[in-house]
């Protein structure tokens, strides 16, 4: 019993005297005395009681939040990107078991993905419980104002939402983990309604958005910001279908806050293209250029640091990038890529394409079908922001500089699948980090970069809002936005009477690959199924084995069987 309620009790019908003997009583209890008080460790109890403390604290979720969700390292995690939906399947492996290469095996309650997906996002609430209750419990003379504190626990909140938009978007219903550490054994957890889940998201974003700084005063580069809080309200409206209020705060991003599209070249780079003349869209992916204060573009930006502690790693060039080092020979018989001379020797990987290794090979939809009306005048195209042609790279061969071309080998002398689903295929230039690779240079970065990246740019916003606009049914409105982004890439304007959600999905594509959380986006809009069947054309395992049931995830049977205090169900089909 709280000892506030003992005092009451007891000061109307005990003497003082009494009282002092039960509260000595207390203090001699077992369990008290056995309990462990740490003085020369960091815990919960002594890590979080002063502000630097609570800065540390919110550092390490930045950074859980980096490694897991945007940093492109575990397979289980980096299909809610692109592999496994419309827009790429696994080309090291097409017709393998590892995660997003066949649904029917691999979207199962026993799954590993589906486990380290629900493991992954629960983490996360629990490190943000944690520090908003010992925020919430802290002095308050730690903190230099009143709105040095919610700066803070608006952050941690904001990585709540974060969290529970992915789980309740791969799993409908989920338990909703309260603020309380969870430090004994719990055993009866029970799935909330997806509306409650949505209404604790959208209080968590609510506090963010009127508590976090604005663009431009947030405390480093890379901090959370008033604009990021709305962009996800937005989405999360979206989901919901309060159309109008998604239009509301997508508003507040795009007319309150300074961003804007960028149309002219920028940046610290300019005169230094590595492929092609450049132009707008390249300098937003170019080294250094995300967190400039002339870039209004970005909303929210993933640090990345090289060779530092802590600084992290994206693998993105590696996953994205096609295994052109694996060729093999010129039809002439000579080794195909000579590469870099790094110790006297040459390595076989090229400084300008990294070391990729076909991650997610890029589906014909995204590679060539979004681009047919504007191949030729949309920049997102270009040959130096999409770079579809490879060049033998030998002296000693006829076809040194020659491009790459599999119809110059004799008939059957080369593996067609491996030709095209690995080796060579569109390299999106954005997820690259030509000629300035900072680790590893035997291999050429070994498929890392160093490279902040974004999380939320807004165009992204501009197409949440079109497809509130479009909920609405205003298709002026929402073409309005998508031909905002349009005009920018030098493509033709989209007429209202063509915008659909398949087209705000296409236009999202073109912009977006690799960016926007493409797994999110399909299942919030129930699309995924149909998309995958229409377009997702893995040679090996055709539409991915994708069944029915995968709109929606199953809940990890371990932890359906771990809750024995409570019956957790699973979700249909399953």
């Amino acid at each position: 019993m709280n000892p506030k309620i003992l005092i009451s009790i007891f000061n109307r019908r005990w003497s003082s005297k009494v009282i002092i003997l039960l509260f000595i009583f207390s203090a001699c209890n077992k369990t008290d005395v056995l309990k462990e008080k740490p003085l020369d460790f960091l815990s919960p109890e002594n890590a979080y009681i002063t502000s630097d403390g609570v800065e540390q604290g919110i550092n390490g979720i930045y950074a859980n939040v980096r490694d897991t969700w945007y940093s492109y390292y575990e397979n289980d995690i980096n299909g809610l990107f692109a592999k496994g939906t419309d827009e790429a399947y696994d080309g090291e492996e097409p017709g393998g078991q590892r995660p997003w290469t066949d649904f029917s095996t691999n979207i199962v309650p026993s799954s590993s993905t589906i486990l380290a997906l629900w493991k992954a996002g629960y983490t996360i609430i629990q490190q943000c419980n944690l520090l908003i209750q010992r925020i919430e419990s802290a002095d308050d003379k730690i903190w230099a104002s009143e709105a040095e504190k919610n700066v803070y626990l608006s952050e941690a909140m904001f990585f709540r939402a974060f969290s529970y938009r992915i789980l309740v978007t791969l799993f409908g219903d989920i338990p909703i983990v309260k603020v309380e550490e969870i430090n004994t054994p719990k055993t009866d957890f029970s799935r909330a309604p997806k509306a409650d889940v949505y209404k604790a998201i959208e209080d968590d974003l609510l506090f963010a958005a009127a508590n976090l700084p604005v663009r431009s005063e947030q405390k480093n580069p890379g901090r959370l910001t008033q604009g990021a809080a709305w962009h996800y309200l937005s989405e999360i409206y979206l989901a919901q279908g309060k159309f109008q209020l998604a239009v509301d705060a997508s508003s507040a991003v795009i007319n309150n806050y300074g961003y804007a599209l960028m149309t002219n070249r920028f940046g610290t780079n300019l005169g230094k293209d590595v492929f092609g003349t450049g132009d707008v869209f390249y300098d937003l992916f170019s080294p250094n250029n995300q967190n400039l204060a002339e870039n209004t573009e970005g909303i929210w930006v993933i640090q990345f640091e090289p060779l530092i502690t802590g600084g992290g790693a994206c693998y993105a060039e590696g996953e994205f990038g096609p295994r052109y080092f694996g060729i093999g020979n010129t039809p002439d018989g000579f080794k195909a890529i000579l590469g870099e001379i790094v110790n006297g020797v040459h390595t076989g990987y090229s400084d300008t394409l990294g070391r990729g290794v076909a991650g997610s090979r890029c589906t014909n939809y995204v590679a060539y079908d979004i681009w047919q009306s504007d191949w030729n005048n949309d920049i997102r195209n270009a040959e130096h922001n999409i770079k579809r042609n490879f060049y033998f790279d030998n002296p000693a061969s006829i076809y040194d500089k020659k491009k790459i071309d599999f119809s110059l080998y004799p008939p059957g002398s080369r593996n067609a699948l491996k030709d095209t689903t690995n080796y060579i295929f569109p390299q999106w230039m954005k997820f690259s980090e030509p000629l300035m690779h900072t680790s590893l240079p035997a291999r050429s970065g070994g498929g890392y970069s160093y490279k902040d990246t974004y999380a939320v740019r807004l165009p992204e916003t501009l197409l949440i809002r079109a497809e509130a606009y479009l909920g609405l049914n205003n298709a002026d409105l929402a073409a309005k936005d998508i031909n905002a982004i349009r005009s920018r890439a030098k493509a033709t304007e989209v007429s209202p009477g063509k915008v659909d959600l398949d087209y705000i999905l296409d236009e999202r594509a073109r912009e977006l690959y690799g960016e926007e959380h493409r797994m999110i986006t399909l299942l919030r809009l129930g699309k995924l199924v149909e998309r995958v069947r229409k377009y997702n054309n893995n040679p090996s395992t055709p539409q991915l084995r994708i069944q029915d049931r995968n709109n929606l995830f199953p809940i990890p049977q371990s932890e359906i069987d771990l809750n024995i205090g409570n019956v957790m169900t699973q979700n249909k089909g399953y």
